[in-house]
């Protein structure tokens, strides 16, 4: 497998564990890029865009990364708090009046950013509405929150980036996508979007479906927590490659994009706001975007979750994001993985077109996790 890129001598285990995912874990496709003290240190991709291994994987392929998506709606949201256009500790509803029904009137910005809102459903949302913004919206403003908000908390799958979204809308009057692509990659040439151009679409590997992803198999029964909140999925089967969630913002998980840039990304959270003289945040409010906010096994997601302000924490058994427990990012359920390290000042991404395993992030991208970041390697990863 010809593996292209850069990677010096001492992250040699980051190149070697991205060529055993290629010889020996089943990747198609791949990149992976480490950030270390603000400057690109790895930067590798590799294998083919299809499952025939005849279109190879170029150096500007972008690919959907899922629920990294999240994390990108979490900084829009940040850098407004940031800026004092939202309060952290503001009632939704000031930005959102009609947001106030059905009993959620005490749901709080830091709730939604944490995942504790308890608006994990949208039970008022016809099957496709992800795919009609004002649709969902009003369903979600319909929706009663599954518990006292701010008591517990629980991966918000679906809805927490329209309202993250929405909130930016209505304070900057500017979707989600626009914001993220004016006030974030433009600004750090990050080639990561919500919302894809023509030029951008033609780039895009398929996403390959794996038959081991246990995310998907949870979703696909009604019974289950995260089998109700996929109800407002559009019923088309897999959708991972449709041209809705390429062209439109699917804010939650419809970010597509490479691994350098959202490396470069958490790079400026790991250096405190700044990379390359461009201040994206101050040092107190990414301090405030990385405090660890609740750990527990996850209904949803059927695993354990260690989640902050957005962002997912060091959860070392299913997601290994390096040795400090402190370090934070955000998984997507396809295999993306980006994190960073305030302590080391370093960032790390992967991405994937073939869906991840279980558990958690998967073997693919727990190998290279660990190889980049150091700490304990998960004992079901050979």
């Amino acid at each position: 497998m010809l593996i292209n890129g850069i990677c010096p001598p001492r992250f040699a285990n980051v190149r070697a564990e991205f060529e055993r995912n290629f010889a020996e874990r089943g990747e198609v496709g791949a990149a992976v890029c480490v950030y270390q003290d603000g400057e690109k240190v790895v930067d590798l991709w590799g294998g083919y865009k299809d499952l025939a291994r005849s279109q190879p994987w170029e150096k500007d392929t972008i690919v959907i990364m899922n629920s990294v998506a999240k994390s990108m709606c979490a900084l829009c949201t940040h850098i407004l708090i940031d800026r004092g256009l939202v309060d952290f500790d503001a009632p939704v509803a000031r930005y959102w009046p009609e947001f106030a029904q059905a009993g959620k009137q005490g749901v709080l910005v830091r709730h939604v950013l944490s995942h504790t809102c308890g608006v994990i459903f949208c039970d008022h949302a016809p099957p496709g509405s992800w795919f009609d913004w004002g649709t969902h919206i009003r369903a979600l403003e319909k929706q009663e929150p599954a518990w006292e908000p701010g008591t517990k908390g629980a991966y918000n799958s679906i809805n927490i980036g329209y309202i993250l979204g929405e909130i930016v809308r209505r304070v900057t009057g500017k979707t989600v996508g626009t914001f993220l692509r004016e006030e974030v990659t433009s600004k750090l040439g990050a080639d990561y979007n919500i919302g894809l151009r023509s030029d951008e679409i033609a780039r895009v590997s398929d996403m390959h479906q794996n038959p081991k992803n246990g995310f998907f198999k949870i979703a696909a029964d009604d019974n289950t927590p995260l089998g109700r909140a996929f109800r407002s999925a559009p019923k088309i089967g897999y959708f991972q490659n449709c041209r809705e969630i390429r062209e439109l913002e699917v804010a939650s998980f419809g970010g597509h994009g490479a691994a350098r840039a959202t490396a470069g990304i958490y790079a400026m959270l790991a250096n405190n706001g700044e990379i390359g003289g461009v201040r994206l945040l101050s040092p107190q409010a990414v301090e405030r975007a990385s405090q660890l906010v609740w750990e527990a096994d996850c209904m949803m997601t059927q695993r354990r979750i260690r989640m902050g302000y957005g962002f997912m924490h060091n959860e070392p058994n299913t997601v290994p994001m390096g040795a400090n427990m402190r370090a934070f990012g955000h998984t997507g359920t396809g295999g993306a993985f980006a994190w960073c390290d305030r302590e080391r000042n370093m960032a790390f991404a992967y991405c994937t077109n073939f869906q991840r395993e279980g558990p958690g992030i998967g073997p693919r991208g727990a190998a290279l996790g660990v190889a980049a970041g150091g700490g304990k390697r998960p004992d079901w990863l050979t």
